[in-house]
C-alpha cells in the first residue's frame, strides 16, 4: 500500500499523460509532481522522502534512457519507464541499469501502481542502508590516525604481538588502541568489525595488514 509520505515524480512531455497519471495518483492520495522535461525535473528541489520517478523514454533534449545512464543511481529515485515506442532492446537496457519496470503506453493503471509501490519499497531499503552506512562512516571518522592504522590489522586477524611488531609499538599499546577501536565502532567482536569494513568497502582493493 502506498504511504502518505511517498512522492511520485512524473517526467513526460505529453500534457495529457502527465495529467492522467497525476489524477490517478491524487485519487489514491499520493503526492505527485509532474514535469515536461528532464531539465525541469532536475531543477526541482526534491524533499527527503521515499519516492519514485515515472519517466518517459522519448523526451526533448535528454531522453529517459540517456538520463538513467548519466546520473548517479544512488542519488535518484527508482525509475519506472513509460513509453509509446517500447522494444525489447530498450527494455533490457533499462532493466539492467536498475529500472523497476518498463511499461508501454497505453498501460494498465494497476500495473503502474504496482510498479510505483515496488519503487517505493526499493527506495525505503536504499535509504535505510544509506542511513546505516552514514552512522558507520561517522564512527570511522572518530578514529585517530593511529587507530586507523590498527583497524586493518585487527581485521586481518593478526595476533596482538604480530600487529604490535608491524606497527613498531608495544603489545600493551596495541591492545589499548584495539580496545578504543572496538569501543568507537560500537562493536564487541572482530567478526562485526570485518562485516563493517566490508560494508564500507575498506581495503577492498588493497591487502589488509600492510605497513603503515
Amino acid at each position: 500500500m502506498i504511504q502518505d509520505n511517498c512522492i511520485v515524480y512524473i517526467v513526460d512531455d505529453d500534457d495529457r499523460m502527465r495529467t492522467a497519471i497525476c489524477d490517478l495518483l491524487e485519487a489514491k492520495g499520493v503526492n505527485a509532481h509532474a514535469f515536461g522535461s528532464i531539465a525541469e525535473y532536475s531543477a526541482f528541489d526534491r524533499p527527503d522522502a521515499p519516492s519514485c520517478l515515472v519517466l518517459d523514454i522519448e523526451l526533448p533534449q535528454v531522453n529517459g534512457l540517456d538520463f538513467q545512464m548519466q546520473v548517479d543511481r544512488d542519488a535518484q529515485p527508482p525509475i519506472v519507464f513509460i513509453t509509446g515506442h517500447g522494444d525489447i532492446p530498450k527494455t533490457v537496457q533499462a532493466i539492467k541499469r536498475g529500472a523497476v519496470n518498463f511499461l508501454t503506453k497505453p498501460f494498465d493503471h494497476l500495473d503502474l501502481l504496482a510498479s510505483i509501490n515496488s519503487a517505493f519499497e526499493q527506495d525505503r531499503v536504499k535509504r535505510k542502508e544509506a542511513a546505516a552506512l552514514s552512522v558507520l562512516r561517522e564512527r570511522l571518522a572518530a578514529l585517530t590516525p593511529r587507530e586507523r592504522d590498527v583497524l586493518p590489522l585487527i581485521v586481518a586477524g593478526l595476533l596482538n604481538k604480530q600487529a604490535a611488531a608491524q606497527l613498531g609499538i608495544s603489545e600493551v599499546t596495541f591492545q589499548i588502541h584495539r580496545s578504543r577501536v572496538m569501543h568507537k565502532m560500537q562493536i564487541t567482536s572482530v567478526a562485526e568489525l570485518v562485516k563493517i569494513t566490508e560494508r564500507l568497502r575498506l581495503y577492498a582493493d588493497e591487502p589488509v595488514g600492510r605497513e603503515a
